[in-house]
Parts: C-alpha cells; sequence; structure tokens
C-alpha cells in the first residue's frame, strides 16, 4: 500500500520519561524515529531484525560486539540480526531506525525492555 506520510501526523509514543518513539510500518520494512533524552539507557537486548541506525540529531553510545561505539550525527550503525546491543543517549539524540522485517514486539507493544524504569534510570 502506497503511504505519504508527514512526521508531525505519525503518533508519537511516550515510553517513559526519557524516550518518545514514531513509527511507519510497509509489507516489509519498518521506519522508525526515536526521540531520547541525555541519559536515556536502551537495554542491552537483540532481536531477529536487521536494523540501520541514523543518527539526525545528537549521539548514542552502543555497547555491540565487545565494544563500545559512539555514532554522532550524520553517522549510520548497521546492526545484523541477532546481535545483542545497549545503547545511551550521550545527549538529547533524534535518530531514525530502519528494520527488517518490522518489529513485531514495537507493534504489538510487548517491547518491555524499553517501558521499564532502568531506561529512565538517569
Amino acid at each position: 500500500m502506497l503511504k505519504h506520510m508527514r512526521w508531525d501526523n505519525v503518533e508519537k509514543e511516550k515510553l517513559n520519561p526519557l524516550l518518545d518513539r514514531q513509527m511507519i510500518t510497509g509489507e516489509n520494512l519498518m521506519l522508525a524515529r526515536v526521540l531520547l533524552k541525555k541519559g536515556c539507557v536502551v537495554p542491552e537486548h537483540s532481536h531477529v531484525n536487521e536494523q540501520l541506525t541514523y543518527i539526525l540529531e545528537g549521539a548514542l553510545k552502543f555497547w555491540i560486539d565487545g565494544k563500545e561505539i559512539v555514532v554522532h550525527a550524520g553517522e549510520v550503525l548497521c546492526i545484523p540480526s541477532n546481535m545483542p546491543h545497549k545503547a545511551e543517549a550521550m545527549e538529547d539524540t533524534v535518530d531514525l531506525d530502519v528494520f527488517y522485517p518490522p518489529r513485531q514486539d514495537w507493534l504489538s507493544g510487548t517491547d518491555a525492555y524499553l517501558r521499564g524504569a532502568e531506561t529512565a534510570k538517569r
């Protein structure tokens, strides 16, 4: 199905005090706009979905594959499927995440790891 949308018209979901998310889903892809306040922690998790993270504003520090990687505005991180990763917003950050296939846990609201107190601990 053809879609033409503005982010201003996409529902903003407040997952916790430091994390908001908007999602647009096609037939086989998902695009998410993620807004993180400085100090927001995304706990370690993994998923079958391949992920591309493009930082529009700010910076995210990732712990992934035994490394710490800081991804700044204008940079992209490609995370293979089933690779455990954790992230922390080094400053207020806006990122675009592309997932293949779409994240069913996000669509169904069963993504408890993003909704808990640990994510907003700072």
